[in-house]
């Protein structure tokens, strides 16, 4: 395999990455930013890659734990290294399938960037058709084992596609941690958004809020002041 060697939040933390295949884009880092993570506090994250989302969310907040499986032995050895680079002490991965590798619970926190996409051509990248890949149905199961390792009152955050957000609701549902908050990721004031973070709680009883969501761009394509200090700056993203 294959690959460069970046930077995430500005330079801050150390990113290889592959060249080919699932490349990072601003979901994992936006995924991160709206943890409600504190020191002490046990995170996971499914199917974590090269550890993106994870990498930022250590970079965030001091004395957490976390816990990233990753399918692909080959991104999870690469996830792993890129904790190593950063010397991240409390962030392991573990390579195997969500649905059955032992979870270790419970957690404070649990998110994923699911495969959504709906079977069709195949890529000739086996680790970009793994990372796509999934549809309504891999949703729910993904969702009700992650749900499976919280604990009472613990959040499980997902970043969706618009059109999925009923999905995704239900799997909440049934997983019997309601979504609490649906935050909409708009590209540009006026623009429909394309992305969502869909917040649930587990054994919640609080009704579904409707947040004002955040703009990523200003009209001219650079990143709005609230969007930067997320990717930049290491801020958090407040969903409540």
């Amino acid at each position: 395999m294959l690959t460069s060697e970046g930077a995430l939040l500005d330079g801050r933390l150390r990113y290889e990455q592959p060249i080919k295949g699932f490349r990072s884009g601003l979901e994992p880092v936006l995924l991160a930013a709206s943890v409600p993570a504190r020191a002490g506090e046990r995170i996971l994250e499914a199917g974590t890659g090269a550890g993106a989302a994870l990498l930022c969310l250590h970079a965030r907040v001091a004395g957490i734990e976390t816990v990233g499986i990753e399918l692909n032995p080959e991104m999870a050895a690469l996830a792993s290294a890129n904790a190593t680079a950063n010397r991240f002490s409390g962030l392991s991965i573990r390579c195997g399938d969500v649905l059955s590798v032992a979870l270790n619970g419970p957690y404070d926190h649990a998110i994923a960037n699911p495969p959504y996409h709906p079977v069709g051509t195949a890529s000739s990248v086996r680790m970009k058709e793994q990372a796509k890949r999934g549809g309504e149905d891999l949703l729910a199961r993904w969702t009700d084992r992650l749900a499976s390792a919280l604990r009472p009152r613990g959040t499980l955050t997902l970043v969706l596609p618009a059109h999925l957000v009923p999905c995704g609701i239900t799997a909440l549902e049934v997983a019997q941690c309601g979504c609490t908050v649906l935050f909409p990721l708009w590209p540009v004031t006026g623009r429909a958004a394309k992305l969502v973070l869909l917040r649930g709680v587990k054994e919640a009883r609080t009704p579904m809020r409707l947040a004002a969501g955040l703009v990523l761009h200003d009209v001219d394509g650079t990143l709005t002041d609230a969007a930067e200090q997320i990717l930049r700056h290491a801020d958090a993203l407040p969903l409540a």
